[in-house]
């Protein structure tokens, strides 16, 4: 099948058995193979509810109507989103979904067995993808990456043939066929083999049979096994022969019923697979993406996305959320009012205060500005290149970016633009050049400009300066040591008062008095590492980084 027949495939087994398959998650990028593919479950699942990333709990779950129960003076609560008799859930931009929302929608599948969520996956790397404790709750998962306009036009609609999937047969050993396949392709989740058996009869019904056959489960393994597949088996995962305790006749039997033989699953398998990937996962390399890492996460009362309230006796400084404390004095209204009966209006105390509580998901960008200068500097830059290797590593899961800047002769030069590709980073670490004078001021400058530029976009900058302190050339390309050392404490005060968060790392083979100032203006940590290799580096930074 192409990735559109999966796709409509999908869809019309959904509208089969939407209890038993839970959802679909489709990864694509807004354009007319998602239009095509949304039209087509308009078609199929009419009922529908449209639901955002950052939908709030109460909007959800229902809550106090605060209007209708001050008016009424009775406690009303309405319902939420999730109470909705729509039972199908469109979730947009599902890849920005976060772990709480990710448990609702759970546990909303789990408790109501008539709902269905379509996952619209719309993120570009492997990591930004639904969490995996909501995706492996839908049964079925697709791609139109490579669908093309006029093949998403293309009708490939097949009229349901009437036959309900509970009465669809298979053979006893095709769960246990499923499981063993699963675990060579090294899915752990043991809700993928139940939802393969449920896809595989789900098709039968629609092809209009009343038996599993080879087709039905080559199906199923695309749909589901495919996209959670961590590896493809080899030929040390074939299994011995089993003992032959039943008889010829029997065998034949059974070899009547459902015969499919092992090649044919993995080859319906590896044609759901991109080319790229899988070459990945047949080196063993590739972990898809299993959850929604968005960057570090920071708590705080004055902007971000909204978070649920909490008490504000804690903290002096919090905004009250004025609904939610209204939400939280409300049910204790009569019980207040016997004993200020003559009081006009709700009665308030200080336990009811919530204050407002916002998620910043900032990124972090380390912004490495590497001294490249002298005739030590082919050493100090093997060791800086293996340091940003090793930090970019550890990033990589954090979701933090990193930049490389490069200064030298008479001038500064960005090497490397804020990133998380570690192909792109070591190719551009390759062609680091080395030599000539040392213009700290024109490093710390460019450093600055990215930082400005980065906290704009919402970034979390900051700077890890690799040198030596010699400073000799100046911002204006002279060769004065004296202003040279000027315009590099200037620069350093600037990012001391830009509020950049800084880290100077001395690679000299002694410590520098004058470095040390210079970490004193820019307001960061001094690290004196005389002789220190890549990984010495690395520790250094992530242990100031973390305190």
């Amino acid at each position: 099948m192409t990735p559109w027949e999966r796709t409509v495939t999908a869809i019309e087994l959904l509208a089969i058995d939407p209890s038993g398959l839970g959802g679909l998650v489709i990864r694509a990028r807004v354009g007319p193979a998602r239009t095509a593919a949304m039209e087509a479950i308009r078609d199929r699942l009419p009922a529908q509810t449209r639901l955002h990333p950052s939908v709030a709990p109460d909007e959800l779950e229902g809550g106090i109507d605060l209007t209708a129960t001050l008016n009424s003076g009775a406690l009303i609560q309405h319902d939420g989103l999730l109470s909705s008799k729509n039972a199908t859930l469109i979730l947009p931009m599902a890849e920005r979904t976060n772990a709480q929302l990710a448990g609702m929608l759970s546990d909303s599948l789990d408790r109501r067995p008539h709902q269905t969520l379509i996952a619209l996956d719309e993120g570009v790397e492997p990591e930004e993808a639904l969490p995996s404790a909501l995706s492996e709750r839908l049964a079925m998962h697709v791609c139109l990456d490579d669908v093309s306009y006029a093949e998403a036009r293309n009708d490939t609609k097949r009229p349901p043939s009437g036959i309900a999937p509970s009465s669809v047969d298979f053979d006893d050993d095709l769960p246990e066929t499923l499981v063993v396949l699963a675990v060579k392709l090294g899915i752990t989740s043991l809700r993928a083999p139940i939802q393969a058996l449920r896809v595989s009869k789900a098709h039968a019904a629609w092809k209009g049979r009343l038996s599993v056959e080879a087709d039905d489960v080559s199906a199923a393994v695309a749909l589901v096994y495919a996209p959670r597949a961590t590896q493809l088996p080899t030929a040390d995962d074939q299994p011995e022969e089993p003992e032959q305790h039943e008889t010829d006749a029997d065998n034949a039997d059974r070899r009547e019923q459902l015969d499919i033989p092992e090649d044919l699953l993995l080859d319906a398998i590896k044609s759901a697979l991109p080319a790229d990937l899988l070459a990945r996962l047949g080196s063993g390399t590739n972990r898809l993406g299993t959850g929604s890492g968005s960057g570090k996460k920071r708590i705080g009362n004055r902007r971000g996305r909204p978070l649920p309230a909490r008490n504000t006796r804690a903290k002096s400084d919090a905004r009250v959320d004025l609904m939610a404390t209204l939400r939280a004095a409300v049910p204790w209204q009569t019980v207040r009012k016997t004993s200020k009966p003559d009081h006009l209006g709700a009665l308030v105390h200080p336990s009811d205060l919530r204050a407002k509580r916002y998620q910043q998901l900032s990124d972090r960008l380390l912004i490495f500005t590497v001294d490249a200068s002298g005739s030590a500097a082919l050493a100090r830059l093997g060791e800086a290149k293996g340091a940003v290797e090793l930090l970019l590593a550890e990033a990589y899961a954090r979701r933090d970016h990193v930049a490389l800047i490069s200064f030298r002769g008479t001038e500064a030069e960005v090497l490397l633009p804020p990133t998380r590709s570690l192909v792109q980073t070591k190719r551009r670490l390759a062609e680091l050049p080395g030599g000539g004078g040392t213009p700290t001021a024109a490093g710390l400058a460019a450093a600055m400009t990215m930082a400005r530029t980065a906290k704009q976009k919402g970034l979390t900058p900051t700077v890890v300066l690799l040198t030596d302190g010699r400073s000799n050339v100046a911002l204006d390309g002279s060769n004065n040591r004296l202003q040279a050392g000027q315009d590099a404490s200037k620069m350093a005060r600037l990012v001391g008062d830009a509020g950049i968060e800084a880290i100077v790392i001395d690679t000299g083979n002694r410590a520098s008095a004058a470095l040390a100032g210079l970490a004193d203006e820019m307001r960061a940590p001094y690290i004196a590492l005389p002789r220190a290799d890549a990984r010495k580096l690395s520790k250094a930074v992530t242990n100031t980084l973390e305190v």
